[in-house]
């Protein structure tokens, strides 16, 4: 990599090394990190008056080592102190709305990474993830994993701290560089440029590395495994109709498939459709090969539901993905009770019913009624309560289940209802998966929805967010993330402590 030196005002860098294998905006992001000037407000001179454009090719600019560049443009503003007198969000410009309330930092795009960097921000959105990976070591690796994994785990790790810590936007440079590493597909170029990705590729490879590197030897009991987090294990009936056989098959995934027809007009329609399919196989009854009926139910449930909706498919005219804009809408509060075993619904039932009940108190109706055996269903009524978590009430943060604090249940204590709240949604503007733009739409701790397209964040309204369904040209739901509401069994001793601890928060 040459080493050139960059002067910008009165200040010279004398040793500014540039990776000619990335794009220009690489090495503006380097600067952006030196002098505090954005990427956007740079115009830097190379010999011969030459400008430097984002997507220029090195390798026709004659750049040499040690050459002497001059970058002009102004840094950001250091931040003046707030005048008296209260000042409410609702009068303040929309940059600086966002910055009110909360989390901002944005990530650079470093060409065509917008697949990227909506999928990062839809994970960061999890906070037991980020609880997780900040226990991962900071050297050293089990015997299990291999080295590209351990280095693309703790990349991810550094990443999600660097965007806690920052309201700037963030270069994902190390990041990127790390996962094209591990996954070459990644670091397609066309005609030197590198070529957009398919974000649920992404998505799905990313996660696939934090499950084997963040395992542990409680595995499923540990609420920060990746297992738990996002884990759906799914029992399945394959039924021949010719010969009468049938097996039962089980299986764990990451995410439900939302399937699109012309039938489908709801997330809820297409969600029934994925959990049945047909497939070939050799009927060892028939001695040939037959078609199964597969019939599939969920047998156990994630923390944080992931739901990707099947858009593309492959167009053997065009020889590339091509995508179903049909209008799939979807909701804030999604219940999947009716895509569950009967044996995982028997489970969900006693934490319906306190859910209900408590919901049913907070608007001031009717509790459900109780059974005739009342002295043992009161004892167990009483032994019960109902959490006011995050899915019921405010944004994305931790639930307080998932603290130590004196009188705070613990993870073990919560039981799912089968009721999730949307938190994230990852969409994608454009007709192929390997084009468009892809954007995140990640939900706050204090409930406000903010947009990151790419290094520019923007605060949105909840009704706008379920009206990314589709239907045209703008942008349409890729990926969802749902997070489970959930309600604590707690001895009645301790109810009175994780009321005050509840009311605290």
């Amino acid at each position: 990599m040459p080493t050139v030196s960059v002067k910008w005002q009165k200040t010279m860098f004398p040793a500014v090394e540039i990776d000619t294998s990335q794009p220009p905006l690489v090495f503006k992001c380097q600067l952006y990190d030196l002098t505090g000037v954005p990427p956007e407000r740079q115009r830097i001179m190379l010999k011969g008056g030459l400008l430097l454009k984002d997507d220029a090719d090195w390798s026709t600019l004659g750049l040499k080592e040690g050459q002497k560049l001059m970058m002009m443009g102004t840094a950001d503003e250091i931040e003046k102190a707030p005048e008296k007198g209260p000042v409410f969000v609702e009068d303040l410009p929309e940059e600086e709305q966002v910055v009110a309330v909360g989390h901002t930092a944005g990530i650079f795009n470093l060409g065509n990474t917008c697949y990227m960097n909506s999928t990062l921000q839809c994970l960061h959105s999890v906070p037991e993830l980020k609880s997780a990976l900040l226990k991962y070591p900071h050297s050293g690796r089990s015997n299990e994993l291999d080295q590209s994994s351990h280095l693309l785990t703790m990349a991810t790790r550094d990443l999600f701290t660097e965007l806690d810590k920052n309201v700037k936007p963030v270069a994902p440079m190390h990041f990127l560089t790390v996962l094209r590493k591990k996954y070459p597909q990644f670091g397609q170029l066309h005609n030197g440029v590198y070529m957009q990705q398919d974000a649920e590729e992404c998505w799905t490879q990313l996660l696939y590395t934090l499950s084997q590197s963040l395992r542990s030897p409680e595995s499923r009991d540990n609420p920060e495994t990746v297992k738990a987090l996002f884990g759906i294990d799914f029992v399945s009936r394959v039924r021949c109709a010719e010969s009468g056989e049938e097996t039962s098959e089980t299986e764990s995934v990451y995410s439900l498939k939302c399937h699109i027809s012309h039938e489908v007009n709801h997330l809820h329609e297409g969600l029934k459709h994925g959990l049945k399919s047909e497939l070939e196989k050799v009927s060892p009854t028939l001695g040939r090969s037959a078609i199964y009926l597969k019939e599939s139910r969920i047998s156990d449930l994630p923390r944080y539901l992931t739901v990707q909706f099947v858009r593309f498919f492959w167009k053997r005219e065009s020889n590339q993905k091509a995508k179903i804009l049909r209008k799939v809408d979807y909701p804030l509060e999604l219940d999947i009770y009716d895509l569950c075993s009967d044996e995982l619904r028997q489970k969900l039932e006693a934490p319906r019913k306190i859910l209900r009940d408590e919901e049913s108190k907070k608007f001031g109706l009717k509790t459900s009624e109780k059974n005739t055996d009342s002295k043992e269903n009161d004892v167990k009524m009483n032994d019960v309560k109902m959490l006011d978590t995050e899915g019921s009430s405010n944004g994305g943060g931790e639930p307080s289940t998932a603290t130590n604090q004196e009188g705070v249940p613990s993870d073990k204590q919560c039981q799912l209802t089968g009721v999730y709240d949307l938190v994230a949604v990852l969409t994608h503007k454009g007709r192929s998966a390997d084009s468009g733009h892809y954007v995140a739409w990640v939900k706050q701790e204090n409930g406000k929805w903010i947009q990151f397209d790419d290094d520019n964040p923007t605060l949105q309204r909840e009704e706008d967010i379920t009206k990314l369904s589709g239907g045209g040209d703008w942008h349409m739901a890729y990926i969802c993330i749902y997070k489970a509401r959930v309600v604590s069994m707690l001895p009645s001793s301790e109810i009175g402590k994780s009321v005050n601890v509840a009311e605290a928060s």
